[in-house]
């Protein structure tokens, strides 16, 4: 056996695999044979997985994806139920946190330094839907099949969705589509605001974007996530002062003067930027 199959084989064991290059993070959520449904080693590797990513400054950029026929069709009840006591254990808050696991899950994502960029195909359902509402750009296929389906359950989306979702779309969209569990595709999900935009290959452009960002300061992207997160639908005065707390912060360090420099080069090769170094 060599070791490129042995490698391949712990990726298969793995249930999301992490592969970085150039700089972006490519995170496959990696149980085809089950439309990447989220079982208990699931939660558990997604949370490890944006822990590593978030300790890696090298990082500019995720694009998450999903392996096989879908992107994720959410809890994987079946396994669940085999396993009865993983519920109260994620429900609970996480000591010296703001949430339990199920919603770290997703809302981890959200918390990153780097922007975090879904490219979804096939199924999206439920809990898989709430992870990509945390990320920050979601790229679809037209024909993806969507729903936020946790009514089926007689439950409502407790994995950070209510937070996500009421900053993407209309009140009267999400209190729709939350109550119904409608399946919607990803073209419709781009009209409501849900999906970032359309594309028949949502990983070559989700790769495409993160290319883009990655060229940026580290430190002014990441600046940017955090400030959009502070401020976003927040009252006028704290915005203004949580912007000009934030400039601070990156005013006159390395990466700003290389950026200014770049900017004012004519005709030159742009000096590359260092690894972040503020906005952990």
């Amino acid at each position: 056996m060599t070791a490129t199959t042995l490698i391949k084989q712990e990726q298969s064991a793995k249930r999301v695999v992490l592969e970085v290059k150039d700089a972006i993070a490519y995170v496959t959520l990696n149980r085809p044979e089950k439309h990447n449904g989220l079982d208990k080693q699931m939660f558990i590797e997604m949370v490890a997985t944006a822990k590593q990513i978030r300790k890696d400054r090298r990082i500019r950029a995720v694009v998450m994806k999903g392996e096989g026929p879908s992107f994720c069709a959410g809890l994987d009840f079946a396994a669940v139920s085999k396993n009865p006591s993983m519920i109260p254990k994620f429900f609970a808050k996480l000591p010296w946190s703001k949430d339990n696991m199920f919603q770290r899950v997703a809302h981890i994502w959200r918390d990153l330094p780097v922007p975090v960029i879904a490219a979804i195909h096939g199924n999206c359902f439920g809990g898989g839907m709430q992870i990509v509402l945390a990320c920050d750009y979601r790229i679809s296929t037209p024909d993806a099949n969507l729903s936020i389906l946790e009514m089926k359950w007689g439950l409502i989306p407790d994995m950070s969705g209510m937070v996500t979702l009421s900053r993407l779309t209309r009140i009267d969209i999400a209190q729709e589509l939350t109550m119904t569990g409608r399946f919607f595709s990803g073209e419709e999900g781009a009209e409501y605001g849900i999906i970032s935009r359309v594309s028949q290959d949502p990983v070559a452009e989700a790769t495409e974007l993160a290319q883009t960002i990655a060229t940026k300061s580290p430190d002014a992207v990441a600046a940017t996530k955090y400030l959009f997160k502070k401020t976003w639908k927040k009252d006028t005065r704290g915005a203004l002062l949580w912007e000009r707390l934030t400039q601070l912060r990156l005013l006159g360090r390395k990466n700003q003067r290389i950026a200014m420099a770049n900017g004012l080069a004519k005709d030159k090769e742009p000096k590359p930027f260092l690894d972040r170094t503020s906005f952990k």
